[in-house]
């Protein structure tokens, strides 16, 4: 019997709880005058409703409360816009406003605190490196400079496509190609190969497709707040793991970097061409920079590169890919007819 009444109390006290949580979250939106919203959950808030595919999910709830709506992921409140005029409103006229990005632990961590441009908060930062990445590390000088990395990798492509050709064999074009564009941009950013068979290109790979498995994955933390310091999903040992990995590789080929540098400079080395790492570490020497670059704001910078790296060559391949189909199908039937 005394069972019974501590399991009725504490459904009592749970059922109250729940009420008092929904009319203080519906007393917070009608007081700050929030876009329309579906009613939310304790704890978990609105995460049930984007279950199981999310983007159907928000064009769901879009159709039915409109193009603008609140909601909350957790504990984190976010606006969904679902209309070219209120995406305007975010992206242009109110871009100052909305130019931060969310931060999560993943991203935090391996950043060394949000320490690289893409996922820096807005402000004297952020400015300094996007006029930065315009003028130097990506502009068209830069560029231009780095041209015979580009060349060198194509016409390594394309030696390798004739081989290929003169020897009958099939090609697997879509690695080929994702091969391509991972030591273009491994090459222009810290002249390193990632797509070789080395040890050290080996290791570059493995440890970017594993920042980009971080960083991609749901983690519970970043959404509800009593589950930060628990660590239900085991992220905190896997990030300080690969955190540590990078870490330990950035200093080592940053150091070879400073060393080919200061050969350089007493005359016991070529001219060369400089990576993205050499003009972030010429920023970080310049007593007159408008900032000076730490090692950390450099080794976030390359991060993020890497992760470009890792994500952007496989849309690229089946671009490309398809494109190169329909031009093959085009001669074919040229030649048919």
């Amino acid at each position: 019997m005394a069972d019974t009444q501590g399991y009725i109390m504490l459904f009592l006290i749970w059922l109250i709880s729940t009420f008092l949580v929904l009319a203080i979250f519906s007393k917070i939106r009608n007081t700050v005058h929030l876009p329309p919203s579906p009613m939310a959950l304790p704890i978990i808030g609105h995460l049930h409703l984007l279950a199981p595919i999310p983007h159907q999910a928000l064009y769901k709830l879009a159709n039915r409360y409109g193009p603008l709506i609140h909601l909350y992921l957790g504990s984190v409140p976010c606006l969904v816009a679902s209309s070219p005029e209120m995406a305007e409103e975010f992206l242009k006229t109110h871009e100052i406003s909305f130019a931060s990005r969310p931060q999560s632990t993943a991203v935090n961590y391996l950043t060394y605190g949000s320490a690289d441009f893409s996922f820096a908060p807005y402000g004297p930062y952020w400015k300094f490196m996007k006029k930065l990445c315009m003028s130097e590390l990506l502009g068209g000088r830069t560029l231009d400079q780095l041209f015979p990395v580009r060349r060198e990798e194509l016409q390594r492509f394309l030696r390798l496509m004739l081989q290929k050709s003169d020897a009958g064999e099939a090609v697997d074009l879509d690695g080929e190609l994702i091969r391509l564009t991972n030591n273009v941009i491994s090459r222009m950013t810290m002249s390193q190969i990632c797509s070789g068979t080395e040890d050290e290109a080996g290791e570059v790979r493995k440890l970017v497709q594993d920042v980009a498995e971080l960083t991609g994955k749901f983690n519970l933390s970043d959404f509800i707040g009593i589950c930060r310091s628990l660590d239900l999903q085991g992220f905190g040992k896997r990030l300080k793991e690969v955190h540590e990995r990078f870490d330990s590789m950035m200093e080592r080929i940053m150091k070879e970097h400073e060393e080919v540098r200061r050969k350089k400079e007493v005359g016991d080395g070529g001219d060369g061409v400089k990576d993205l790492l050499d003009i972030l570490l010429d920023i970080s020497e310049d007593k007159n920079s408008e900032m000076r670059l730490t090692r950390e704001n450099i080794k976030a910078f390359i991060l993020v590169m890497l992760l470009v790296l890792f994500l952007s060559p496989v849309t690229f391949s089946f671009s490309l890919t398809g494109r190169l189909v329909v031009q093959v199908s085009s001669l074919n039937d040229y030649h048919a007819h």
